[in-house]
C-alpha cells in the first residue's frame, strides 16, 4: 500500500505522508516512540513489552515468553519496506523497497541480507506459488508478473475488458494454482512508487477491485468492487473466505478503515456476502483513532494480523484480530507497519516491514498458508 493525499479526502486532505502522521499523533496526544533498536540499545527484559495482549483467553498463548522483537535489517537508504514473502526450500525471505525499484533478499542461515531483484519494475507485494516460483505485483508495469527457475519474468496481468489495471498491489495463491490479487491502483497515482497515469483521477484507470487468474486458462475475471480500494488480502485456513484490508479512506470520502471479508463461493471462483470483518478504529489515550490495515496474514487458528500505520506511538505496529474480529493483542513498533508474513522453518516468526526497516518477532501460532 502507499497512502497520498487527494483533495477528495476530508481526513487527509493535502497532507503527506508525514504531515498525516504527525498531526494523527498529536490528535491522540502521542509522544515520540522512545524504544532504542540500534547496535548499543539495552536488552529487553522478557516478556517482550511491545507485544501487548489485550485478551488473555484469546491471545496470551499466542506470546512467546522469551522471544524480542527484533530489528533485522535497518537503512537509511530504504524508503517505503513492502511485501515480505517467506520461501522455505531457499530459507530466505524477500521484500520490496518500492521508491528504490530493488527487492532485498534476508537469509536465515546467517542474517545476511542483499539485493535480490534491481530494477523490480517498483513491486509491491511478493508472494510463492505452490511450486516455489515467486510471484510480484508490480506498480511501474501495472502488471502481476512470475519469475521461473530460470529466472524468466513471465506477464500473468496486465489488462481487465481492454484497459490497464491499475498498479496490483497484494496477492495469495490458492492450492488449485488461482492468483487473488488486490488492484487499489496506488502506484498508478503517482511516479514516486511507480508511474502516475494521465488521467488524474483517483481511479487511474478503472475501478478499483479484486481479480482472479485462473491457473488453467490464465483467465483474468474480477471477483469484487465493493471496496473502496483493497489492499492487503489473505485466506481463511480453510479457503472459505478471503479478507481484503481496505484503504480507501486515504481519497475516498465515506469510506471507513477496516478489513473486510467475503466467501468463496462456486468452486472458489467467486465472492459473496461481502460484509465487515474488523474495524480499525480503537480507543488510544482516551481519545478514538483510525489509521489503516496494509498488508495482512491469517494464522492456522484463524486469526487475521494486521500490520497498521499512520497513527503514531501505542498503534503502529502490528494489530492481531480473532476469528469473529474481535482486536485481541497488538506489536508496537516505532515505525508504520506496512505488511507482515509468516516465516522460518518452523512457520512460527512473524516478519514485519516497517517502513526503513525489517522486524520480526518469534509467536506461538503458525501461519495458515505457505507465505
Amino acid at each position: 500500500m502507499t497512502l497520498e493525499h487527494s483533495e477528495n479526502n476530508d481526513k487527509v486532505g493535502r497532507l503527506g505522508r508525514r504531515s498525516f502522521l504527525a498531526t494523527a499523533a498529536a490528535a491522540a496526544g502521542s509522544v515520540a516512540f522512545a524504544r532504542d533498536y540500534g547496535p548499543n540499545a539495552p536488552p529487553v527484559r522478557y516478556p517482550e513489552p511491545d507485544v501487548v495482549v489485550l485478551d488473555e483467553e484469546r491471545f496470551g498463548k499466542y506470546k512467546q515468553g522469551n522471544s524480542p522483537i527484533q530489528r533485522l535489517y535497518h537503512s537509511k537508504n530504504m524508503l517505503w519496506a513492502e511485501g515480505p514473502a517467506w520461501n522455505g526450500v531457499g530459507r530466505y525471505l524477500v521484500w520490496s523497497d518500492i521508491p528504490n525499484n530493488i527487492q532485498l533478499r534476508w537469509l536465515e542461515e546467517d542474517g545476511h541480507v542483499s539485493t535480490f531483484r534491481h530494477p523490480s519494475n517498483n513491486s509491491n507485494g511478493n508472494t510463492f506459488d505452490y511450486q516455489g516460483r515467486q510471484i510480484s505485483f508490480e506498480h511501474l508495469t501495472r502488471s502481476v508478473v512470475r519469475y521461473d527457475y530460470d529466472g524468466t519474468r513471465t506477464v500473468l496481468a496486465n489488462s481487465y475488458a481492454g484497459k490497464s489495471l491499475n498498479a496490483p498491489n497484494d496477492g495469495a495463491v490458492h492450492p488449485n494454482g488461482d492468483i487473488f490479487f488486490t488492484d487499489p491502483g496506488y502506484g498508478g497515482l503517482m511516479d514516486y512508487e511507480g508511474r502516475k497515469a494521465k488521467t488524474g483521477s483517483v481511479q487511474p484507470y478503472q475501478k478499483e477491485a479484486i481479480y482472479r487468474i485462473e491457473a488453467s486458462t490464465g483467465k483474468l475475471f474480477k471477483l469484487a468492487d465493493d471496496i473502496h480500494k483493497p489492499n492487503g488480502l489473505c485466506f481463511s485456513p480453510d479457503y472459505k473466505k478471503l479478507y481484503a484490508a481496505d484503504t480507501g479512506a486515504s481519497h475516498y470520502k465515506d469510506a471507513v478503515e477496516n478489513i473486510k471479508v467475503w466467501d468463496l463461493t462456486d468452486n472458489n471462483t467467486k465472492l459473496a456476502n461481502g460484509r465487515e470483518f474488523a474495524s480499525m478504529k480503537m480507543e488510544l489515550n482516551g481519545k478514538e483513532v483510525a489509521g489503516f490495515a496494509d498488508g495482512i496474514r491469517c494464522d492456522v487458528d484463524g486469526n487475521i494480523w494486521a500490520s497498521a500505520g499512520w497513527v503514531g506511538d501505542g498503534y503502529d505496529g502490528v494489530q492481531i484480530f480473532a476469528p469473529d474480529g474481535d482486536r485481541i493483542g497488538q506489536i508496537k513498533l516505532p515505525e508504520i507497519c506496512s505488511n507482515v508474513c509468516f516465516g522460518g522453518t518452523k512457520r512460527n516468526r512473524l516478519f514485519m516491514t516497517g517502513s526503513t526497516s525489517l522486524y520480526a518477532v518469534y509467536v506461538q501460532t503458525k501461519g495458515a498458508h505457505i507465505t
